[in-house]
């Protein structure tokens, strides 16, 4: 394979050693496997190491984290480290989420095939991510841009996007290097957005319906903030003031407004509880003031 081609999967984990040894499974047996596979492990402390070190594969590097620096850490570490060492093309997937087996090829063939075709450059291809009864999983649906069916054509089924998750989506080397690497002060939540929307502003990625990965979550919900709940608090904390952070960002305080009303409108409407909606409203104003570094390579 040209090296102009080479693949490095990034794979972020945290005490999911089952669901992970399913996910590099999956990877064995794509008909197009990536060259190398970096598993990133957030300090966990059940039998990860050992699941990893079990697979024997060539492909794969394992590096653990002396901490736990959250989902946004690893991406960052993982997309830091795998283009330093020279991938030219980087797969970034959740330690729950199942590609199927042609799932990377497709994405190879589809980014490639529209550039060909249409002489334009998407910053990523997406993949489809289906919940485990194969309905479209809510929490990994990709953001359309206005003209998003420009190029949709029965031999082109693919649509332009601005956003979307890091469950399955295939990053050109151009793009992080134009764009500099997923910021890991967020934590979690919130990060693929805002990454993703960072280097679409170069041109829209694209979703790419004919790949396919199996998101295994305990349920298919998606990110609205009528659902929070005293347990998944934390989780929404950091999701506002991320998004607060970057809407001051990229709209100032016109777009911080927007997204409090938003918020607060769907906490309302849910009927969430007053001492989680205070807390929300709280990680709102933390947001006005946190500025996470953007880092380039």
């Amino acid at each position: 394979m040209s090296v102009l081609s080479q693949t490095a999967a990034v794979i972020v984990t945290f005490n999911r050693s089952g669901k992970l040894s399913n996910v590099l499974d999956a990877l064995a047996r794509q008909t197009r496997p990536p060259e190398v596979i970096y598993v990133i492990d957030n300090a966990s402390t059940d039998d990860t190491a050992a699941v990893v070190q079990a697979k024997a594969m060539d492909t794969l590097r394992y590096v653990k984290l002396p901490k736990n620096i959250g989902g946004a850490g690893g991406f960052y570490e993982g997309v830091k480290l795998a283009y330093a060492e020279g991938a030219n093309y980087i797969w970034i997937s959740d330690d729950d989420a199942y590609p199927e087996p042609d799932a990377l090829e497709r994405l190879h063939h589809d980014l490639t095939d529209f550039e060909a075709r249409f002489q334009w450059r998407p910053s990523f291809a997406c993949s489809r991510v289906e919940w485990i009864d194969g309905s479209l999983c809510e929490m990994n649906t990709p953001s359309p841009v206005w003209d998003w069916p420009r190029f949709l054509r029965a031999q082109t089924p693919w649509t332009l996007v601005d956003s979307c998750s890091f469950v399955s989506v295939l990053i050109p080397r151009w793009a992080v290097r134009e764009h500099g690497l997923p910021i890991k002060d967020y934590f979690i939540w919130f990060d693929d957005a805002e990454y993703t929307r960072r280097i679409a502003r170069s041109y829209p990625g694209i979703f790419c319906p004919e790949s396919r990965v199996i998101h295994d979550t305990p349920e298919n919900k998606g990110v609205n903030y009528s659902l929070v709940t005293a347990k998944s608090l934390w989780k929404y904390a950091y999701g506002a003031r991320n998004e607060t952070s970057y809407r001051r960002r990229e709209r100032g305080m016109v777009g911080v407004a927007s997204f409090a009303y938003n918020v607060h409108r769907d906490m309302k409407a849910g009927n969430v509880p007053w001492p989680v909606r205070r807390k929300i409203y709280g990680a709102i104003l933390r947001g006005m003031s946190f500025r996470p570094k953007i880092e380039t390579v």
